[in-house]
């Protein structure tokens, strides 16, 4: 007789965020590292959210915490992986990410540009000039060097060329495809984004192969084991989770989320009705934590963690995810998704709630708010991907 299935609800599953997440009170992470290791990765699409998404999990914490992490000691890599996406990964992770995720877009971005390059009638044969950009920037870079892409660019004759896309229609333009070599090189694990020639809040990369980067070539593993290790560091920080949040995620197929699921002993529960997964060591029912409040920037990985998202994002899904997908500034309250906020020209955070959650969480909230005012320290943040609710109180 199959035993059934246990049943975590929606007050369990907050609770987990809470902890595992290093969001509830008493749970903080001791340093920038642990705090990505709890979300497995940090979304590195928007500069300044990787700083805001690292505060709100330590205690204590600056910019140039991060930065050193970053640049000096390279114990966070920013790099490209799932769904074509650039994240920050606790050093350790990489050659897993590679393997199970990177290797898969570097496979489909070099496909695409060899064919829009050849359609474009840049060039008759892309995939070999595509494999000598490749080399040449390789080349450049030789040597422990950094260059930005401009310096790239000037230097290398065969980086150059635009590809024309919508001509004669009012969004049409022209895309330059030396960056897409960088793309595909950067998924590939050959070079990664080093220093950075801008501040905390802006993107101004400098390239560097990845072996001189961190010391040694990225050590090679099989797709499986890359895809299961993943799917096995998901379910430790963000399970319980159906199969669409997983293939949502990892930015996979079914077929390949249910082979991991079956390579790393994941075990059924019941969602409400839905059936979810977690490891096998983690049946067992999590204890509650006390009520939490957190600000969390753009595109923090908690917010963006689960394709289902109705069990902590309610009815606000209009107003903080724009018709792309992508999340804005969002206020929680004891592990779900309460409203957003923004900055005044002052740089004081501002409340934008979506409901009324008592008095004791709206202390909270606005005292959260006090601490990220006090630490941005007048510096305004402006999100990359503005949401409803942040363009609605924008000024015309």
């Amino acid at each position: 007789m199959t035993p059934a299935r246990r049943k975590i609800d929606v007050a369990e599953r907050r609770a987990r965020l809470g902890r595992r997440h290093r969001l509830a009170a008493g749970e903080r992470a001791p340093d920038v590292v642990a705090a990505a290791q709890s979300t497995v990765c940090l979304h590195g699409t928007d500069p300044a959210s990787v700083y805001l998404s690292a505060w709100a999990r330590v205690g204590h914490m600056t910019t140039d915490d991060l930065g050193r992490a970053l640049y000096e000691h390279r114990s966070l890599v920013k790099h490209l992986a799932m769904r074509r996406t650039l994240f920050v990964f606790p050093r350790d992770s990489i050659p897993h990410v590679q393997a199970g995720a990177s290797n898969a877009v570097a496979r489909r971005e070099r496909e695409r540009l060899v064919r829009e390059v050849e359609a474009a009638g840049l060039q008759e044969d892309g995939a070999s000039w595509l494999a000598a950009a490749g080399e040449a920037v390789l080349g450049a870079l030789a040597g422990d060097r950094e260059a930005a892409w401009a310096e790239l660019r000037h230097e290398l004759p065969v980086l150059a060329g635009t590809i024309t896309y919508g001509e004669g229609k009012r969004w049409g333009g022209h895309i330059p495809v030396g960056p897409r070599v960088l793309t595909v090189l950067s998924a590939g694990g050959h070079v990664v984004r080093a220093s950075n020639a801008g501040g905390w809040t802006a993107s101004r990369p400098r390239w560097a192969r990845m072996a001189d980067w961190l010391g040694a070539p990225l050590e090679p593993h099989a797709e499986a084991d890359g895809v299961a290790w993943l799917v096995r560091e998901w379910l430790r920080r963000f399970g319980p989770g159906t199969v669409t949040d997983v293939k949502w995620w990892l930015g996979s197929t079914v077929a390949a989320v249910r082979r991991a699921l079956a390579d790393v002993g994941a075990v059924e529960v019941d969602l409400a009705g839905h059936t979810g997964y977690v490891l096998a060591d983690d049946v067992a029912e999590a204890p509650p934590v006390e009520p939490w409040a957190a600000l969390l920037p753009p595109l923090d990985p908690t917010t963006m963690g689960w394709y289902e998202r109705e069990w902590y994002l309610g009815p606000h899904r209009p107003q903080v995810f724009d018709t792309s997908g992508n999340a804005g500034p969002t206020v929680w309250w004891d592990g779900r998704i309460v409203g957003g906020w923004r900055q005044r020209d002052t740089g004081e955070v501002v409340l934008q709630l979506l409901e009324d959650v008592g008095a004791d969480a709206r202390a909270a909230v606005a005292l959260e708010a006090e601490r990220l005012t006090a630490w941005l320290g007048g510096t305004r943040v402006l999100p990359r991907f503005p949401s409803p609710l942040w363009k609605a109180a924008a000024p015309a």
